[in-house]
């Protein structure tokens, strides 16, 4: 008996699907197929990484976000168990940490230190400038030929632009932090390059906080240099959350740009009635609906638990590794019905494409505001812009942490 159970134990672990998994050709904007029948099925399950480990898989809107805010579960990516998403993500994770990956009280320590340029007053502060430069990014759009591809011309410089403002970073820099960051959020990259790249972007960042504590602006990496002078940081320390801040502060936003722009004009319906609408609230729920429609960051959020949980008739124990794939979280029909069916008009701000609990993304309001300026002002003023290209022609980021488009041709009748 005990031979017989150990053997299909064993045949069990053999057929743990692998993670992540692929999304079904001509559907780029769905969750991959096997999450949700996973879903269905089984929504706590084991899978298969990478490096052979079996980390609990949890794709339900409640189980997920009861995990992310329970204590028992820990962000520290230095505990064994934890399910790093690549080798390179790994060895990183062993030389430097970050925010995001530590746990209560010592992440709410240094979280609180740049919490306070995300603040909404502060950010809607900046609601004109970010018009302005979008304005100024169309109009140049408008000026030249077409087709022209919309990543390159308006969805990365924009948050590139803001991002880079707020920490005191010249943007003129823009190729090579742009470059290297591309590569920390590839899952395909060398742990030789993807440790390179980090090395590079720490370095150039720590020269930034010398240069600010002689002579400090009104920026966020001046408020760091602050801190190290006060103590409270070193420059290593300072430098690595600027290292942070810069590669979510642009990534993430030019992404959803991008990626929104596409679900849109393949749903012409909804963006007719965004094109047509000058109504703020109306642009900001469709913001809201496309985070969830997309939920760009597609790698799940990585967990470990620190004590025995049963959750989804499920017992994780102290010690296993989770993968929260909110992707799933988001289409789950009994938190969002028809989920499938892009929905402008849907009050989808329940969503965690920001993650949820402690650990909720930082620059929400930021990008929350660069979205509703781009979708309120992109299809106004180019009424005809469409895709230059096949839908199925598109280079989509699925080798990418963070989902989304490496080009966009588009095209409109002047």
């Amino acid at each position: 008996m005990t031979e017989t159970l150990a053997e299909t134990t064993a045949e069990a672990e053999e057929q743990l699907p692998e993670f992540p998994m692929p999304r079904a050709a001509g559907c780029p904007f769905d969750p991959p197929p096997t999450t949700r029948a996973l879903h269905t099925e089984r929504p706590v399950t084991r899978v298969r990484l990478w490096d052979g480990s079996a980390p609990w898989l949890v794709t339900g809107y409640a189980d997920q976000r009861a995990l992310l805010s329970d204590p028992r579960v820990s962000a520290e990516a230095t505990l064994p168990g934890y399910p790093h998403a690549s080798a390179g993500v790994r060895e990183n994770a062993k030389q430097r940490r970050s925010f995001l990956t530590m746990d209560d009280p010592e992440h709410a320590r240094i979280r609180r230190m740049v919490t306070g340029p995300f603040a909404i007053k502060r950010i809607e502060a900046l609601r004109p400038e970010i018009q302005k430069i979008t304005d100024d990014l169309i109009d140049a759009m408008l000026a030249g030929p077409t087709p022209v591809d919309l990543v390159h011309a308006l969805a990365l410089p924009l948050p590139s632009l803001v991002i880079c403002k707020l920490l005191g970073v010249p943007y003129e820099d823009h190729d090579f932090f742009q470059r290297n960051s591309s590569v920390l959020i590839n899952r395909h990259s060398s742990v030789e390059d993807m440790v390179g790249a980090n090395e590079a972007l720490t370095d150039y960042l720590e020269g930034l906080v010398t240069a600010k504590l002689a002579d400090p602006a009104d920026d966020m990496l001046s408020e760091l240099a602050g801190r190290v002078r006060a103590g409270e940081l070193t420059q290593r320390d300072a430098a690595n959350m600027g290292v942070l801040l810069l590669v979510a502060g642009h990534e993430t936003t030019a992404n959803m740009i991008a990626l929104g722009t596409v679900a849109l004009l393949e749903n012409p319906d909804q963006l007719a009635v965004l094109r047509e609408t000058d109504d703020p609230k109306a642009v900001a729920r469709a913001v809201e609906e496309l985070l969830r429609y997309l939920t760009i960051v597609h790698n799940g959020r990585r967990r470990v638990a620190l004590e025995d949980i049963e959750i989804g008739g499920e017992t994780i124990r102290a010690g296993d590794g989770i993968i929260v794939y909110t992707g799933t979280g988001n289409w789950d029909a009994e938190v969002f019905p028809e989920p499938e069916r892009l929905d402008i008009g849907r009050d989808a701000r329940r969503h965690i494409a920001f993650g949820f609990g402690v650990h909720q993304c930082l620059g929400q309001p930021l990008a929350r505001l660069e979205l509703q300026v781009v979708y309120g002002t992109l299809y106004r003023r180019i009424p005809t812009l469409r895709l230059a290209t096949g839908i199925d022609q598109l280079p989509f980021k699925d080798d990418g942490f963070v989902y989304g488009v490496y080009e966009l041709p588009v095209t409109w009748t002047s």
